[in-house]
């Protein structure tokens, strides 16, 4: 098991729970910090000393104070301390759920694991140090959900049309004399509403108000 794990992390609350759970999985040398500065500085002394520690567990965010930082979060801290040290293994402990965001933390700064903060977390941290003990990658599984979720449905020209004349206020009613009047087609109401209903169903959203959501969100309208 890990041996020499930093905790870059602003929220007292969490930290005792990520204490608990380190102390569960018997690592007994655990340093916090609460600044991402201090952590950097943290990190340069280990490699300094030869006494590196083998583990971040770190935020993406952290509330701005009158204790001004010049690393402004967890990504930036994650990025220059692996630039010293490219063997790190990193998990992010974050509220953040956003799929293109944790994809990319892991394409491009090399991360080993995402926990989301939620239910049950400490449980889902431990699997995660687990896994990533053992070269494994580890995202949360509600995060690997969402991810299969996202790729069960390839929108085309008609489910944007018809999704964009939603977010612009027209009701269901009146979709198939503005498709018509686009020349897409089907545009029959009963098939605007199975349509809708299987991009939904797709998506496992429950209605049109959170579809236009979703699709504002993922930039798609």
């Amino acid at each position: 098991m890990f041996k020499n794990v930093l905790i870059a992390e602003d929220h007292e609350s969490i930290n005792i729970s990520v204490r608990k759970t380190l102390d569960d999985l018997g690592i007994s040398n655990k340093a916090f910090r609460a600044y991402c500065d201090e952590a950097f500085k943290l990190a340069q002394i280990g490699i300094r000393h030869d006494n590196a520690f083998d583990l971040l567990i770190t935020d993406l965010s952290f509330e701005d104070d009158l204790n001004k930082q010049k690393i402004k979060g967890g990504r930036e801290l994650i990025a220059q301390i692996k630039a010293l040290q490219p063997g790190l293994k990193v998990i992010v402990f974050s509220l953040e759920n956003k799929i293109d965001v944790v994809d990319n933390l892991f394409a491009e700064l090399g991360i080993d694991g995402y926990v989301r903060k939620a239910r049950y977390d400490a449980e889902d941290l431990k699997r995660a140090i687990e896994s990533v003990y053992q070269n494994k990658k580890y995202r949360s599984a509600d995060l690997r959900h969402n991810k299969r979720i996202e790729n069960t449905y390839d929108f085309k020209a008609l489910d944007i049309e018809i999704i964009k004349l939603l977010c612009d206020g027209r009701s269901q009613k009146e979709l198939p004399e503005l498709l018509k009047q686009k020349n897409l087609k089907p545009s029959g109401l009963s098939s605007v509403e199975k349509r809708l209903n299987h991009i939904k169903t797709s998506l496992d959203i429950a209605n049109n108000g959170q579809l236009i959501a979703y699709c504002k969100d993922k930039k798609i309208i």
